[in-house]
Formats: C-alpha cells, structure tokens, sequence
C-alpha cells in the first residue's frame, strides 16, 4: 500500500522559514522520483521541486534559490525547507511520487503573512 503523508506545515510571517516532510512507505520511495506541487486559492496546482533517486534536484524558477529538496533514504523521507518565505507562497502543499506525479498525499497548509 502506497502512503504519503506530509506534516511541518503552519502559519509564519513573510520572510520566515518552515520545513516540509513527506514520509513515505518504502516500496515507492527507493525506485521514484519525489516531488512536491502546491495549490494556491483560486489557482491550479503547479509544480514546485522535484528529486530523483541519485538526488538532482529541479525547482520552479519563483522558488529558486529559496527553497531546498532533499531525501533521507534511510527514513523514506522528503523534505522540502522553505526560507524567505513570501505571501505567495500561501498554499496547499502536496508531496507526489514517480515522475510525472502518481501518489498524492494528503496535502498541508503552508500561510505566510504580510
């Protein structure tokens, strides 16, 4: 059985940082591509990271230099560390498996404050 569950989402003022996780079951997270979309009110879900089994990263341009990927193998965990955080990044963030998405989690609320 496939499991994604996320967790670190919150509330924090604009410019501040949190720390996403994404724990995964074992029999998807040692052969996939990890990735995290994110769904903004009123807007469509876009991509924002993605992380391949040798750990290359991808980012969306607007999140580029702000936010950071990263796997533990051993925990079957991804994370995604976001700083500087910004108004805009205000969403529902989602953690996926395989490239192009398969597995959803369930999704947490990331708010940032003006």
């Amino acid at each position: 059985q496939v499991q994604l569950v996320e967790s670190g989402g919150g509330l924090v003022q604009a410019g501040g940082s949190l720390r996403l996780a994404c724990a995964a079951s074992r029999s998807i997270f040692n052969f996939n591509t990890m990735g995290w979309y994110r769904q903004a009110p009123g807007k469509q879900r876009e991509w924002v990271a993605r992380i391949s089994t040798g750990g290359s990263t991808n980012y969306v341009d607007s999140v580029k230099g702000r936010f950071t990927i990263s796997r533990d193998n051993a925990k079957t965990t991804v994370y995604l560390q976001m700083n500087s955080l910004k108004p805009e990044d205000t969403a529902v963030y989602y953690c996926t498996a395989v490239w192009p998405p398969r597995y959803w989690g369930q999704g947490t609320q990331v708010t940032v404050s003006s």
